[in-house]
């Protein structure tokens, strides 16, 4: 499939988004739960990988923007 320009700065957005996973994951102070977090998410972009619908995507990436802020509100 040919990335549209919308498709493109969505991918950049999910990419931001697990780096910040990546730099949030460093205040969870055991290694197995952090790695479990990062492999979590890191599944779900995987899972979701297929994707081409623009508002799924945005969707999906609220929602994980959601669960993320959640995990580091738990875990912080």
């Amino acid at each position: 499939m040919h990335l549209t320009l919308k498709h493109f700065i969505l991918q950049k957005r999910v990419l931001g988004l697990y780096r910040n996973v990546l730099r949030a994951s460093r205040a969870i102070p055991d290694p197995t739960t952090r790695a479990e977090a990062v492999a979590w998410f890191r599944s779900e972009i995987e899972r979701n990988r297929h994707l081409t619908d623009i508002s799924a995507i945005e969707s999906k990436i609220a929602v994980a923007s959601r669960e993320v802020r959640e995990v580091l509100r738990v875990s912080g």
